[in-house]
């Protein structure tokens, strides 16, 4: 099965994370996040990934090269992003029969696109409670008769999750209207293919669509779930290893160090002396937890560096960001409710009792600064010595 993956977007809704990386290529559990659409996919029998790329395109050529776990990959450039059929577009002269579509910022299980696969014409589901904010399937005699998008009375409560297998004709019903937002819509294909063809629909036992800095961290609990204790950088004698952590070689654990798995410390990290990881944590290549510090179910990314006395949990740090000594992260609200966060100038719940910040590349923090939960600082941003940072900056 030939399998598109679509991973040409600018990922705005995850910025300031995404200023100058593909969001598909932000790290999930040590590698970045189209690695695991593409695993999945190779699992479940891809034949052929066809990779869509855009923004900061290059670095995803880079990553994958020619190949995949011994499956072909070609690349396409969707020149100016405008929408995701737009995007399918630009594969269209790779196509030969039948193909699957995947989001490349979407994380399956394999054996869900197996059964994806397998059916032939279908529509990956997956079953929520509130299905208003989604498109949503209605189905008779068990085969999709319609999406219908946010509706306030749903036909049912299978949200459409992103992941189709189309016939060999599909190919020619690209060429779709613009729709109001000014973009190229996949569904508009997808609604012509339920008119032309019986499609069935596939309920997905467990999909996750990374969006948001939150998501990203979700992603990240989800696939840190599933290391098995692997103990082969530099750890002192006197460090404490507790349950499913991953020490790569050339990371080092310092002496007087905790470390609470599952966590995965890259090669060059360092952790310690006298630190205490904890949660659901990556520390990327060439990280830096110093002394007194406590990093609690947080995502640090290559080159960040939390060296003195600080406090960071349920965070996403960028590359190549410092805190100075002192620096702590709240995260937790006063009241209990769910921490919100502004994405694209809306404020947006996380649904998340507890969420720390989300930082850009090049951040730096001056000595004891204080970051309230749920703010943002874009890349380079600074602060001062002493400073509480109540909104984003």
């Amino acid at each position: 099965m030939q399998t598109v993956i679509l991973a040409a977007g600018q990922g705005t809704r995850m910025r300031p994370l995404t200023e100058s990386i593909a969001k598909p290529m932000l790290p999930v559990a040590g590698r970045p996040l189209v690695s695991h659409t593409a695993d999945a996919a190779v699992d479940a029998g891809a034949s052929e990934l066809i990779i869509v790329v855009g923004y900061e395109a290059e670095d995803v050529r880079e990553h994958f090269g020619s190949e995949h776990r011994g499956v072909p990959v070609t690349f396409t450039t969707q020149e100016q992003q405008r929408g995701t059929a737009d995007a399918l577009r630009a594969a269209r002269s790779h196509l030969d029969g039948p193909f699957a579509v995947l989001n490349g910022d979407n994380l399956y299980e394999s054996e869900d696109l197996t059964a994806l696969f397998e059916a032939g014409p279908s529509i990956g589901a997956i079953r929520v409670e509130d299905p208003t904010s989604y498109g949503v399937l209605s189905t008779a005699d068990g085969r999709v008769a319609d999406i219908v998008e946010k509706p306030s009375d749903p036909p049912s409560n299978l949200a459409n999750a992103g992941a189709y297998v189309f016939t060999a004709e599909a190919s020619e019903y690209l060429d779709v209207a613009e729709s109001q937002r000014g973009e190229y819509e996949l569904t508009d294909v997808v609604a012509r293919t339920i008119e032309a063809a019986s499609v069935t629909p596939v309920e997905l036992g467990r999909w996750l669509d990374v969006g948001r800095p939150w998501e990203l961290l979700e992603a990240n609990e989800w696939k840190l779930d599933d290391l098995d204790r692997s103990v082969r950088g530099d750890v002192a004698d006197s460090a404490e290893i507790r349950g499913p952590v991953v020490v790569e070689e050339g990371a080092t654990v310092e002496s007087g160090v905790v470390i609470e798995g599952p966590a995965l410390l890259q090669e060059g990290a360092t952790v310690g002396p006298n630190a205490y990881v904890r949660g659901k944590t990556l520390l990327g290549p060439e990280t830096k937890v110093g002394h007194g510090v406590e990093v609690k179910n947080s995502i640090l990314m290559a080159g960040t560096h939390v060296p003195h006395l600080s406090y960071v949990g349920d965070s996403v740090l960028g590359r190549n960001v410092n805190f100075g000594a002192g620096t702590n992260v709240a995260n937790l609200r006063h009241d209990d409710g769910p921490v919100q966060v502004t994405v694209k100038g809306d404020r947006v719940s996380t649904e998340r009792r507890k969420f720390g910040v989300i930082v850009g590349d090049d951040a730096k923090t001056a000595i004891n600064t204080t970051l309230n939960a749920g703010v943002k600082l874009a890349a380079g941003a600074t602060t001062t010595p002493g400073e509480t940072v109540l909104r984003d900056r």
